[in-house]
């Protein structure tokens, strides 16, 4: 009982946000391009920049994505296709992603304001986060500010990487 009274007393203290999804989302205005303006690098996208996401709501009810991006400092545009599946009961706003047949991740979305202007895209498991934009800039302070709610979260904020878009 005392474990459970002081691991209660610890997240009071540390101001504890659950990583949790968003209620709802509408796949047909989430299409469309996103920007991707900063991670948590995977061992996919380490060394990536100028990445930016092309999503299609297919006629089979997933979205087909077209993801570009740029190595480094080499300038050749790569590009590399994946599917998105919403997950049953979800309302959307959990899905997954398959870049590999037949594998599939986590991919919740956290994080998305009425208008669609961004989303916060993260993991039941914080192994990633990524905050994408309509755009290919967002105002600083609101930058921070979606940081700071996903460092309550608890994700590793600290080791977010620009995406650096020209």
């Amino acid at each position: 009982m005392k474990y459970i009274l002081a691991f209660t007393l610890f997240l009071m203290k540390t101001n504890f946000v659950p990583n949790a999804t968003v209620e709802k989302v509408d796949l047909r205005r989430y299409c469309g391009v996103w920007y991707s303006l900063y991670s948590l690098p995977t061992m996919f996208d380490r060394n990536t920049r100028e990445t930016t996401g092309y999503y299609s709501l297919n006629a089979k009810g997933y979205l087909d994505v077209v993801t570009t991006y740029k190595k480094g400092d080499d300038e050749e545009i790569h590009s590399v296709k994946s599917k998105v599946f919403p997950v049953a009961n979800t309302n959307n706003a959990k899905l997954e992603a398959q870049f590999l047949w037949p594998y599939r991740v986590d991919y919740w979305i956290i994080e998305l304001p009425e208008d669609y202007s961004y989303v916060v895209v993260g993991h039941p498991e914080y192994k990633f986060l990524f905050i994408m934009s309509r755009k290919k800039t967002m105002p600083q302070k609101q930058l921070d500010d979606i940081i700071a709610r996903c460092k309550a979260k608890g994700y590793p904020v600290d080791k977010l990487s620009s995406q650096k878009h020209d």
